[in-house]
């Protein structure tokens, strides 16, 4: 009796299965690149676009979330877009799409580095001494710096688009490719500049 093992079937060419799924069904995320390693384990990028609410109720854990949904979730804050989700993704997916038509680059890339950039490594607290306010400048942790680089990006996205003809898309998309160029005229960026400013002043 042979104890040979039968060989295994020939995969046929072109069918190999992709170790990652794409997000949106378009976009590589197994290959982005981190320039602030103090940002990395808090700018989580996975396939996943919609996690129905899985994390809610957990403290801390929006950092196992993907970043682009946590983008989605800062476009729905205000009172118009609340609990629109549906077409909140939309506009980050036709973001995207511009993003990739204008630069030819991968547009969750450009959405990592938009976010490292745009976040803030020091903002000012108040102090009282004796019914006195006095700012001091802190350093901001890293979870809170990605919280405030995504706030910036969403709040500088619904001002660019709020009663004008730029579409809520085109403007995720300027501020996006502005912040990952560190254009000081985008919104994330300028307003990151200000805080970084008001700190140095009030150490």
């Amino acid at each position: 009796m042979s104890t040979e093992e039968a060989p295994e079937p020939e995969t046929p060419a072109g069918t190999e299965e992709s170790s990652e799924a794409d997000l949106f069904g378009v976009w590589d995320v197994s290959e982005i690149s981190y320039a602030d390693p103090s940002t990395k384990r808090y700018i989580t990028v996975t396939p996943i676009a919609h996690t129905m609410g899985r994390h809610a109720s957990k403290q801390f854990q929006k950092s196992q979330i993907s970043v682009v949904e946590r983008l989605t979730n800062r476009l729905m804050k205000t009172g118009q877009n609340a609990g629109k989700k549906q077409q909140a993704l939309k506009i980050v997916r036709e973001a995207f799409e511009a993003i990739h038509e204008r630069t030819d680059e991968n547009p969750v890339q450009v959405l990592v580095t938009a976010v490292e950039n745009a976040a803030p490594r020091e903002e000012t607290v108040r102090l009282k001494y004796g019914g006195i306010s006095v700012p001091k400048a802190v350093d901001v942790a890293p979870q809170r710096r990605v919280d405030q680089a995504l706030k910036f990006l969403a709040d500088g996205a619904h001002s660019d688009s709020f009663k004008t003809p730029t579409s809520a898309a085109d403007a995720l998309a300027n501020q996006l490719i502005g912040a990952a160029d560190y254009d000081l005229q985008t919104y994330a960026i300028s307003q990151k500049e200000e805080k970084e400013r008001v700190a140095a002043a009030a150490r």
